[in-house]
């Protein structure tokens, strides 16, 4: 499915001028089932104190939450297998012991017995009731960016604040899915993906990685602050103590979050959305990453109970790492949303042109990314400012997949 080229010159103009109103720099790829680049950009620079450009080719982010698409991935791969099983809580119970007695406290005070047994379901679908303590209040006893220390102990320690069944959308359940893959398969995280989830695609080890290498390190965006007047400062980045782990044994020892660990650019991270795209098999190496009926399954709406999880939620605990809306994905109409293994899905087609069911998610920083099998084309906007929501990089996200869908041919 071509894009025009006056749509991908509408696309480059809509970055290069979001960057002039005042976005951080911006880098943004799309590409189809067929695994063709439909347009890239990189607009700006990598920093407001630097006259560095953003490179398409180069530039790294801190993709924070859209890492927990790849590990959906994984961990599907090993349901696949049989390895893991999605609805057995005592599976759980014997190789997770640390969620059997845990309290839930929904008030952050008082203790209650879990409703329910957790599953590797209610993992993968931000229903097993943990969140990351800078969106909700309640949570006192962990650290408050996405496993930002590197301890385990962290997650191990988190506190369940929603009873098990409930969706938390901002959840570090997939952490805990994170950990399960580990301990089934005796490898760390950044091990399995790069050997049955990036290396499939075609992601070279420097490309994508818990730990961007030194000669890497260089190449990374840097990360900025928005203030309550709208002006952009340089800050340092949340999640830099992986920098300093450069031996096999740090690394073995470093938690590698499976919610928020991972450093790429779009241009890499959109080959997993192509074979995604393409039933599970990717379209430029011809390896499988997933059974088509899996894909199905990840895409597969799990709170159909819950239409409206994502509006009028509470305003986060931290308002510097993350803004309040009352909607998160706003549709005329109000129709009713979900919630799959990768991500937020609009079962409804959406204003900027995407087909039904298309599939979303977020990093913390502003990292997007967007699956439309419908239509067979996917793509991701990447971006390093806080708080979570900025007014720039939403709008131009929207308008780059709105030129887009314009100009298909």
């Amino acid at each position: 499915m071509p894009l025009s080229l006056q749509g991908v010159q509408g696309v480059k103009d809509v970055l290069d001028g979001f960057v002039k109103d005042g976005s951080p720099g911006l880098v943004f790829s799309a590409i189809d089932k067929s695994g063709k680049i439909l347009v890239e950009h990189a607009a700006g620079t990598v920093g407001v104190d630097s006259a560095e450009p953003m490179d398409k080719d180069r530039t790294i982010f801190w993709l924070a939450s859209c890492t927990k698409l790849v590990t959906a991935i994984a961990v599907l791969q090993l349901v696949e297998q049989g390895k893991i099983p999605l609805d057995d809580a005592s599976f759980v119970k014997k190789l997770m012991p640390e969620i059997q007695n845990k309290k839930v406290y929904a008030d952050g005070v008082t203790p209650a017995d879990q409703a329910k047994d957790v599953t590797v379901r209610m993992m993968l679908a931000h229903t097993a009731g943990f969140a990351y303590a800078f969106f909700d209040p309640r949570i006192q006893s962990q650290a408050p960016v996405e496993g930002a220390t590197g301890d385990r102990n962290d997650i191990l320690n988190a506190r369940l604040v929603n009873q098990p069944g409930s969706i938390w959308e901002y959840g570090i359940n997939i952490d805990w899915a994170g950990l399960v893959l580990e301990r089934v398969t005796g490898q760390t995280l950044g091990a399995y993906f790069q050997e049955h989830v990036f290396s499939p695609v075609g992601i070279s080890a420097s490309d994508a990685s818990f730990f961007p290498a030194k000669e890497v390190q260089k190449n990374i965006a840097h990360m900025h602050q928005r203030d309550g007047e709208g002006k952009l400062s340089e800050r340092e980045h949340l999640f830099n103590d992986c920098w300093k782990q450069e031996s096999p044994e740090q690394q073995e020892e470093f938690f590698q979050s499976g919610g928020a660990g991972l450093w790429s650019n779009p241009k890499e991270y959109v080959k997993i959305l192509a074979a995604l795209l393409n039933d599970g098999t990717s379209p430029t190496t011809g390896r499988q990453i997933l059974h088509k009926e899996t894909v199905d399954l990840l895409c597969e709406n799990q709170i159909p109970h819950q239409p409206d999880f994502a509006r009028n939620g509470p305003p986060p605990a931290n308002p510097t790492l993350a803004t309040h809306a009352p909607e998160m994905f706003p549709q005329p109409g109000n129709p009713p949303q979900g919630w799959g293994f990768g991500g937020f899905l609009a079962l409804d087609p959406s204003a900027s042109g995407r087909g039904k069911n298309s599939m979303w998610w977020m990093g913390l920083a502003n990292c997007f990314w967007w699956l439309d099998r419908t239509k067979g084309v996917a793509g991701m906007l990447g971006a390093q400012v806080l708080p979570n929501g900025d007014p720039k990089v939403i709008p131009a996200w929207y308008m780059c997949e709105k030129t887009l869908y314009d100009h298909l041919e």
